[in-house]
Parts: structure tokens; C-alpha cells; sequence
């Protein structure tokens, strides 16, 4: 939390960002909130991309050559969170057990 507020993010959008890292992978792992939860995440991806990322290019730091990482893994993160958002969870998840 302190160093997104000392980067200039506001407390209120920290604590989102920290809920959804947190809790989106939870979320996703038992198939609760699945939608709620892959948007989050896609969310915190695409801000990462937007924000930290985008400067070292597409490919991930393989060979410790570069300064920082790409976005190649975040725009992997992103693809598979845009597909649960439209797919929704399986059969198998809670929000399937909850709606029957």
C-alpha cells in the first residue's frame, strides 16, 4: 500500500488493486465471482502494461538482459481474463453450484 500511494496512485485505487491481486486469484481458483474476478485482474494487468511495462517492449527479461520486464506475461494474463469475462465460470465452479 505504501508504495503504490508514494508512486501517486490514490489510496482508494490501491486498495482495489490489492483486493483484486489478492482476492481475483482466489476468486478464480474456486470459481467464485468468476467474472468479478477476471475483471479485476484484467484491470490490474492492463494498467500494468499501460503504466510500468510498456517501455521495455513485448518479450519477458529471459536472459537478465534488459532493464525491466515486457508485456508479453501480462498480455497473456489479459487475454485469459477477457476470455473468462465473456465465457463465464464451468460447470464445476461455486457460481454454477450457487445458480442451481
Amino acid at each position: 500500500m505504501g508504495f503504490m500511494t508514494k508512486s501517486g496512485i490514490p489510496g482508494p485505487l490501491a486498495v482495489l488493486a490489492i483486493m483484486a491481486e489478492f482476492l481475483g486469484p482466489l476468486g478464480l481458483a474456486v470459481g467464485l465471482l468468476t467474472r468479478v474476478a477476471a475483471l479485476g485482474i484484467g484491470v490490474v494487468m492492463l494498467v500494468a502494461i499501460v503504466t510500468v511495462h510498456r517501455q521495455h517492449g513485448f518479450f519477458m527479461n529471459w536472459f537478465g538482459i534488459q532493464q525491466g520486464e515486457g508485456v508479453e506475461y501480462h498480455l497473456l494474463a489479459l487475454g485469459l481474463a477477457i476470455v473468462l469475462i465473456l465465457s463465464g465460470p464451468g460447470v464445476w465452479s461455486m457460481d454454477a453450484l450457487f445458480a442451481h
